[in-house]
């Protein structure tokens, strides 16, 4: 289950430089070279997190960082930007638009990478230890592999149950069919995505009521909402 990692630079040799660097450390890395493409590649692969430089030709990267948090479907993605901008105000301005980090060119691309693995883990860790999850009604038991509405059980397959696991740990967050063939399923290279919507559609069928938290995000994927 690699981490899908977006770099945003119109420098080729800064995006060469991380890009490898992230594979090395395990990531799955897409790129893009201006913001507009950034926009475009955040909304159709829901990566779980962005690198993004400031300095970018079409739109700059704190209008980009300002269009990724206005929008439902990405606003909740990790954001650190890169750039060349050492000032006090530059950081300010970008940590007031939603950026979660924020590392200045020359750098260590060591650090970059351990300060995404901290991100990565402070966002995951905080939700996915908490061995049961509570919605209304609903009832998560991660490590009796149970699920419950108003104390009555679901029939549920491995797979059926990872799948809501997974939403629910990420309530309120969109997640791609693609996203969720690589965390669920574990599959590196995509497959058919309708393999996502049919679980989906038996999940629903099972869940009964419940199911009023799944919800599809048309054109992108599903979403646990509470």
């Amino acid at each position: 289950m690699k981490p899908l990692i977006l770099v945003v630079d119109d420098e080729p040799e800064a995006v060469e430089l991380v890009e490898f660097n992230l594979k090395q450390a395990g990531f799955k890395v897409t790129t893009a070279a201006d913001g507009e493409e950034a926009l475009k590649k955040a909304k159709a692969t829901l990566p779980s997190l962005i690198v993004l430089d400031l300095m970018l030709p079409e739109i700059d990267g704190l209008e980009v960082c300002k269009l990724l948090r206005r929008d439902p479907t990405t606003a909740a993605i990790p954001i650190i930007m890169l750039t060349a901008k050492a000032a006090e105000v530059d950081r300010v301005v970008g940590l007031e638009l939603g950026a979660d980090d924020y590392v200045t060119k020359p750098f260590s691309p060591r650090e970059l990478v351990l300060r995404i693995r901290k991100l990565l883990q402070r966002r995951e860790g905080a939700v996915e230890k908490r061995e049961t999850l509570r919605f209304g009604d609903l009832l998560i038991d991660v490590p009796k592999h149970l699920a419950t509405w108003r104390g009555k059980s679901f029939d549920l397959t491995a797979t059926e149950f990872k799948l809501l696991t997974v939403l629910t740990q990420r309530a309120g967050r969109v997640q791609s069919r693609d996203a969720l063939l690589r965390d669920v399923w574990e599959y590196d290279s995509l497959i058919d995505t309708r393999t996502v919507d049919t679980h989906m559609r038996r999940l629903r069928e099972k869940l009964g009521a419940a199911a009023k938290h799944l919800d599809t995000v048309r054109g992108v994927g599903y979403r646990f909402v509470e």
